[in-house]
């Protein structure tokens, strides 16, 4: 949450505009009749932002985290046994982008050289003028920067709302993905999947406070306090912890699940309004030619209805 107090320092009107999201959030969360349905498909792009080779992660690395957050937001994970009642598929995907933003192929992956042995979450590695890279179009793509970043700090993300020009998420090379770099505890791709649902509007498990702050969702058990390791059966607020959300700090053996509300919760981004909806017109992962429909129900500028 430091990085949120950074911005809502930097822009004062930033707290207005959470306000009026999570007001529209609620309103599409009492609504039986949401106009959000079947699968929704973000396309991705990932910033490789390196000083030295190892910080220059492969190909194949980049792709074993596109893997893990589809396992993990479509409840794939080969974890998700024995695990709470509330989990559920989200019904989110993510694509490499094939397109860039002036149209022409791409494998959705950036690489930029940089002189900055490491960066802090004061968001340099989002523009070329500071030793980073500039996001490709906020509204079209979710832009994830990969570098070195300082203090021990696994990653961070951008809230909706917003500005376009750091509006995405970035996560240290040593936590990305499942090969390489990726080094244990955090070694199985899931301070993505945590940062992501940052970004689709998820706050942290235990809301970032004692027993009477809550992060939004009904169907999350209380907590006082975040959870590291893997303390199964940790009571906190008279309750059993959730230590297996991906909202939570435990380690990334430990997660396994989003419930149905923070599924929901997600999912209001997308709504006729919302925060995140330009991304259910984005044709960067079909080569510019729209989207299809596959379930019956029109999303976005889908065809085929």
């Amino acid at each position: 949450m430091e990085y949120l107090e950074y911005q809502l320092q930097q822009d004062p009107k930033r707290a207005a505009k959470m306000e009026a999201i999570e007001r529209f959030t609620q309103e599409y969360l009492a609504n039986p009749n949401r106009a959000v349905t079947g699968v929704v498909s973000i396309p991705v792009v990932v910033h490789v932002i390196y000083n030295n080779s190892t910080e220059n992660i492969s190909d194949a690395q980049v792709l074993s985290q596109i893997d893990v957050l589809n396992a993990d937001f479509r409840r794939m994970n080969a974890d998700q046994d024995n695990t709470w009642p509330q989990a559920a598929d989200s019904e989110i995907e993510f694509c490499m982008a094939s397109t860039d933003p002036s149209g022409n192929p791409t494998n959705g992956i950036t690489r930029t050289s940089t002189s900055v042995t490491a960066f802090s979450a004061n968001d340099n590695m989002k523009f070329n003028s500071s030793g980073g890279k500039d996001a490709w179009p906020a509204g079209s793509y979710l832009n994830i920067w990969v570098c070195d970043l300082s203090g021990g700090l696994l990653g961070y993300a951008q809230f909706p709302g917003g500005p376009a020009s750091t509006d995405g998420v970035v996560i240290d090379y040593a936590y990305f993905g499942t090969i390489g770099t990726a080094t244990p505890p955090f070694h199985l791709g899931r301070t993505a999947t945590h940062e992501v649902g940052h970004w689709l509007n998820l706050r942290h498990i235990w809301g970032d406070g004692p027993c009477s702050v809550d992060d939004f969702v009904t169907d999350t058990p209380t907590s006082d306090a975040a959870n590291y390791g893997c303390p199964i059966g940790h009571v906190s607020c008279s309750t059993t912890d959730m230590v297996q959300n991906y909202m939570d700090y435990t380690d990334d053996a430990c997660m396994n699940l989003y419930t149905t509300g923070q599924k929901n919760r997600m999912r209001a981004v997308f709504d006729t309004g919302g925060a995140r909806q330009s991304l259910l017109n984005s044709t960067a992962c079909n080569g510019g030619t729209g989207a299809t429909c596959s379930d019956g129900i029109q999303n976005g500028n889908e065809t085929g209805v």
